[in-house]
């Protein structure tokens, strides 16, 4: 029977592809993606020719529908997301379910995420729990709500953040819990790759401050410690 591979693909360097999810998208017969331009740049550094469908976030019932087809005619095909993992703030979710419920293998082959990429250097005091929040709603008021609820949890968190919204989440993170320890990544991977660590209200001064450089470009991604601080660290 034919399967649906869910395929983690780089969210930077292409050289943090797997030689399993090479070798994935080299033998299937179709590759599903989030944007069709995005996944040609992937497989044509790597010599791959495949036939690709579209499937993103506004019309991922209607071409789900079309791979559950493909499926069924024996087809294996590959699903990724512009970079990282699939479902994680990317389409997936919906095209998983319905490959499951029509009775097909779906079938995961792990790969890069900024989530576990930035946990992995945040530095933090060695939470257990970590909350994986992704975008936070751009109406203010939800926001600050749901920060509010988030750091009442106890649990560290992860956000991702556009170069548009970073200075008014580090603003309300310092605002809410100035001491609250942070780690923010911007373009992790890539050639501008850069961290930050330390207190909120520190890290928000680095932004902002009199000799902060043109911090605000790229993409960003914010580790938020489950604690109140983080004691003789800095």
């Amino acid at each position: 029977m034919a399967a649906l591979y869910i395929i983690g693909t780089p969210i930077g360097n292409l050289g943090d592809i797997t030689f399993r999810a090479l070798e994935t998208l080299k033998k299937v017969s179709l590759v599903a993606c989030e944007d069709t331009r995005q996944t040609l740049k992937l497989l044509s550094h790597y010599g791959i020719s495949v036939k690709m469908l579209s499937c993103r976030a506004q019309n991922e019932k209607n071409a789900a529908e079309k791979i559950i087809s493909a499926l069924k005619e024996g087809s294996d095909i590959a699903y990724v997301s512009d970079a990282g993992t699939p479902a994680l703030s990317d389409p997936g979710t919906v095209l998983v379910r319905k490959a499951v419920e029509a009775g097909f293998e779906v079938i995961p082959i792990p790969g890069p995420s900024a989530f576990s990429a930035l946990v992995s250097v945040a530095g933090g005091p060695g939470d257990k729990t970590v909350i994986f929040e992704g975008f936070l709603s751009p109406k203010p008021g939800r926001r600050r709500t749901r920060l509010k609820e988030l750091l009442s949890t106890g649990a560290a968190f992860v956000l991702y953040e556009s170069p548009f919204r970073i200075l008014k989440l580090l603003e309300e993170l310092a605002d809410l819990e100035a001491e609250r320890y942070i780690c923010v990544g911007k373009e992790m991977t890539k050639l501008h790759e850069e961290f930050w660590r330390g207190p909120a209200e520190k890290i928000l001064l680095t932004f902002t401050g009199k000799n902060a450089k043109n911090e605000v470009r790229g993409e960003f991604s914010v580790y938020v410690s489950g604690r109140a601080s983080v004691p003789n660290l800095f």
